[in-house]
């Protein structure tokens, strides 16, 4: 289920909204001002943003800013009821992938919704095999069943995952796992590797001696 953060200081309408989008099978967090947002994006992943710009504390434009150098890639959409360009190009310039001008037509922006979140569960998610990346969400999934991994563990099989079973270099994985500061041993990989074939199981991972690890399908 995706999940969708609406910011919208307007209680009527945003409740109004958030019961449409529900009925629509979205998992929706309803927040009243910015400050109130930006709080809930520390807390919860989503999978989409919908904002109005003319809110409290932080306005939305300020926020998705503060979510962009934060590197929060999450597609957004404004919602608003201003009409001058100048506002709408800076909407744009702050990151927004849409903008909608109120009111508009709900069959619309659910479309616009759609469209947005299919494009970017195409990036996001990458496989080889049974497993499969929700990058937005940094989890891994084998059989749609989610690992648990924790960051390093995360963050090995992943690289991994993207190589197709190509053999991945121990050079490779210690300049992914580890800061260049860092001394790294080969017996370091392998608690990670080992990690791995306990959540995968012992025939998942080939070791090519020497050089480094695949993922076997």
């Amino acid at each position: 289920m995706n999940k969708i953060l609406l910011l919208e200081d307007d209680i009527l309408f945003g409740e109004s909204l958030q019961d449409l989008l529900e009925d629509e099978s979205y998992e929706v967090v309803l927040c009243r001002n910015g400050q109130e947002a930006l709080d809930a994006t520390y807390n919860s992943k989503f999978n989409l943003y919908l904002l109005d710009i003319n809110v409290p504390l932080i306005d939305g434009i300020s926020l998705l800013k503060d979510l962009r150098h934060s590197n929060d890639r999450t597609p957004a959409i404004f919602l608003t009821s201003h009409v001058q360009k100048e506002v709408m190009v800076n909407g744009f310039i702050s990151g927004a992938d849409d903008y909608m001008k109120k009111p508009f037509d709900t069959d619309e922006l659910l479309l616009r919704m759609h469209a947005l979140l299919l494009r970017a569960n195409s990036i996001q998610n990458e496989s080889y095999g049974s497993l499969r990346i929700d990058k937005q969400q940094k989890r891994i999934f084998k059989d749609d069943c989610e690992l648990d991994l924790s960051v390093k563990e995360y963050t090995l099989l992943a690289l991994m995952i993207r190589q197709n079973g190509k053999v991945v270099t121990k050079e490779v994985i210690i300049n992914e796992l580890w800061h260049a500061c860092e001394s790294v041993s080969d017996g370091a990989i392998r608690v990670y590797i080992n990690r791995l074939k306990g959540e995968l199981g012992s025939e998942a991972i080939e070791n090519i001696r020497g050089v480094g690890y695949r993922l076997v399908s």
